[in-house]
């Protein structure tokens, strides 16, 4: 039975907003008490997870709108909008922890109870593993940019959360100086990922080309389909959670104009098997006039 694409792709903003905010919650008590660093970068991350969460969860709900009479092609580029807006966000916040970073490591102090951050460390750890299981088979189901935005931040958190581990284990044992370290680590990883993300979502935006595996994908189909001479001008992009494959079929000469669009329906029916949430338009042109080109 095929997935409700839309379904798993709201279920997994929902899920996103509920753990960010879990941690933001437990985080939050332990660096009052603590006043960790690390856990302090830690918490801001978390800060950073539940604004970016909620930004991807409004861009979602815009993106999966039918199309309408303005936007012929859907909405779906506004999951890349909330890919940028996530990226400027976390920029930000990373040079105000490098900052209060180098402030940590300059004056390293003792961590009280750092037994809390410890346990919070491994909690942050392990939820964040279960959500981004989730977020990677709801990517792979659906192709969703912003639910593999949102999963790409996310995966930086489980860094984060085992270099607060350690910095805090160290700590325990007298090396204060790895708390303040840690944090500009931290920051530094971060930035990566905000770069990662910001330039995907640049790329979505600019109309970029399939993978090529999807590209070898949709040839291997097309040149697979009964009576198909060959393919040209392949083209493809992707909004959302949609992709748009369009492509020129080289078909026999002597084909009446219903053969050859039964044909284009084989070929469109094929390649909606592959990629269930894409929209394909397909050409028929005589291979006589392709070989006429080419000589």
């Amino acid at each position: 039975m095929q997935l409700d694409h839309k379904k798993l792709i709201k279920r997994a903003s929902y899920a996103s907003v509920a753990t960010a905010a879990i941690l933001l919650i437990s985080k939050l008590f332990v660096w009052f008490i603590t006043d960790s660093s690390s856990i302090f970068a830690s918490l801001t991350d978390s800060f950073l997870d539940i604004g970016a969460s909620i930004i991807n969860l409004l861009a979602i709900k815009y993106a999966l709108e039918p199309a309408d009479e303005a936007h012929r092609f859907g909405h779906g580029k506004a999951e890349s909008l909330a890919g940028l807006a996530q990226s400027a966000l976390i920029v930000g916040s990373s040079v105000l922890l490098i900052l209060y970073g180098i402030n940590s490591l300059l004056e390293a102090k003792q961590i009280v109870r750092s037994e809390l951050g410890i346990g919070v460390s491994i909690f942050a750890l392990v939820v964040t593993f279960i959500l981004i299981r989730y977020q990677t088979f709801v990517v792979k189901t659906t192709g969703s940019v912003a639910v593999k935005a949102d999963s790409l931040h996310y995966k930086s958190d489980l860094w984060l959360n085992a270099a607060v581990l350690l910095a805090l284990v160290l700590s325990a044992y007298g090396f204060y100086w790895v708390d303040g370290l840690a944090t500009i680590l931290i920051a530094l990883y971060i930035l990566y990922s905000a770069y990662e993300i910001g330039f995907e979502s640049i790329q979505t935006l600019l109309d970029h080309e399939l993978s090529k595996t999807d590209i070898t994908l949709i040839e291997d189909v097309v040149n697979g389909t009964e009576q198909v001479l060959g393919m040209h001008d392949l083209r493809t992009r992707q909004s959302g959670y949609m992709k748009f494959i369009q492509l020129h079929i080289e078909l026999a000469d002597d084909l009446s104009l219903f053969n050859a669009h039964v044909i284009a329906d084989k070929v469109e029916l094929n390649i909606l098997r592959q990629f269930p949430n894409a929209e394909v338009i397909i050409h028929q042109d005589p291979i006589s006039i392709i070989n006429k080109k080419e000589s």
